[in-house]
């Protein structure tokens, strides 16, 4: 079986390749009203490359939002049946002096494909797209395949839990694939077991009722960006412990076995601090760097802003300041609870000087996937097969905020198989993906199908 599907992916190599990249020029970013006609286009091409490959139907499907793309292939009731789930849209792309080579226009250099989405997600889900036509052509399915791409997982999905209810019979399945996370390297193969959850917040912080001279009013009248930058100041303690009461209150302590088999993965610290051009590293004191990315909650600022900020100078006193906040969430921690408790902190301990405006952007749930799965083993088996090594399981630091839905919802597990690299560039300029991992993952995807199967 393994030489019969080596010849169908080598002589088709080129045309994986390029069907992918021209999935990759389609502008569908998710968070921009102005990009809603380039979702529906990019919606549209998902459903022809499934068809295309050997599902016996897809199909477009509204939700609430940007449309979420259905298919199917049904080799026999009684085997097993795989959901893969993978996501169509992508980040937006600012700043974009910043990119090398325009991030729609993807581009081939050193043997990886730079351009938005690559790895985070369209690379990644085309992988199953591939292998399926793979398995098709050559008359080898083990399982049924259904997949479920949305198009809003960048922006929380926030209309696929609706629409995962509505449709848990179109969705059955036995347990559920997913490809939008990493490896440690291609040396060191791993398995995510599981991701954070998410908490997103804005704070707006509003002192006068307009810009001010910062001569006539300065020292008299509060500075917006000074007040909330101390606020965000004080939400972390000298040793990066965050300070919001009750946010450790569920946090899920990690026993000293678990801990010591987190950091038997392999990691050089100067050439992670290299990668990603830092002098030091910075965190939470009393973890390691997988502990702090995977096991260990987060509060992070993902944007700021106020005042004047174009070419040369303005004293400007600003009437208002605002910021983006993150935190990511480990197993026990509600990202409601957590979502409440932020808003809240923030409203308390602005000085009366200041009015502020907090909100919610979206949220999502911590998951975690047992190693001893069906899924699991079968994923495991998998790489090792094509990587001759046993993957290492880690704990991913990123989230995929609809994974406690899709379990909750079809009542199976979730199995994280991504085929990436952290040095990746997800959701920053430059962003790529080693066309060796995207073979490698077309090689793979198939043993999984063979494993669960059996």
């Amino acid at each position: 079986m393994s030489e019969v599907w080596k010849k169908y992916q080598e002589e088709n190599k080129e045309r994986f390749l390029n069907e992918m990249m021209d999935l990759l020029r389609i502008p569908s970013i998710s968070a921009k009203s102005e990009n809603r006609e380039d979702m529906k286009k990019c919606a549209e091409a998902v459903k022809a490359a499934l068809l295309a490959s050997g599902c016996d139907k897809a199909e477009v499907m509204e939700t609430g939002g940007h449309p979420a793309v259905y298919g199917e292939k049904i080799v026999d009731p009684s085997k097993p049946t795989v959901l893969v789930y993978g996501h169509y849209d992508v980040q937006p792309v600012e700043p974009l002096e910043l990119w090398n080579t325009p991030p729609f226009e993807p581009t081939i250099k050193d043997g990886k494909v730079f351009a938005r989405g690559s790895a985070d997600d369209k690379g990644q889900f085309y992988m199953h797209v591939k292998a399926l036509e793979t398995m098709v052509k050559t008359d080898t399915m083990a399982t049924n395949i259904k997949f479920i791409l949305e198009g809003e997982e960048e922006v929380g999905s926030p209309n696929l839990a609706a629409f995962v209810a509505a449709n848990k019979e179109l969705l059955k399945a036995d347990v559920i694939l997913i490809s939008d996370s990493s490896l440690l390297s291609m040396e060191n193969p791993s398995l995510d077991t599981g991701v954070r959850g998410l908490s997103y917040i804005e704070v707006e912080v509003t002192a006068a009722a307009r810009d001010l001279h910062s001569g006539t009013y300065g020292g008299a009248v509060a500075n917006p960006i000074v007040i909330l930058s101390k606020m965000i100041a004080s939400c972390h303690d000298e040793n990066n412990h965050i300070t919001i009461p009750g946010f450790y209150d569920d946090v899920l302590e990690i026993s000293a076995e678990e801990r010591e088999l987190i950091n038997k993965a392999p990691f050089n610290e100067q050439e992670y601090k290299d990668e990603i051009g830092i002098k030091e590293l910075y965190g939470e004191k009393g973890f390691t760097t997988y502990e702090r990315t995977g096991i260990r909650p987060t509060l992070e600022l993902n944007g700021i802003w106020g005042g004047y900020t174009g070419e040369g100078a303005k004293t400007v006193l600003p009437a208002k300041a605002t910021a983006k906040i993150s935190a990511r969430l480990v197993p026990n921690q509600s990202s409601e609870k957590i979502t409440k408790l932020l808003l809240e902190h923030f409203r308390k301990i602005a000085p009366s000087c200041v009015e502020v405006h907090a909100f919610e952007h979206h949220g999502g749930e911590p998951y975690g996937t047992p190693i001893d799965s069906k899924g699991y083993q079968a994923a495991s088996r998998a790489l090792e097969t094509t990587f001759g090594k046993t993957p290492i399981p880690v704990k991913g630091g990123g989230s995929i905020p609809i994974c406690s839905v899709l379990e909750n919802e079809l009542g199976i597990k979730i199995i994280f198989m991504g085929f990436g690299l952290d040095n990746d560039g997800l959701h920053s300029p430059n962003e790529k993906y080693n066309l060796e991992n995207y073979y490698k993952g077309i090689e793979t995807i198939p043993y999984f199908h063979k494993y669960f199967g059996e």
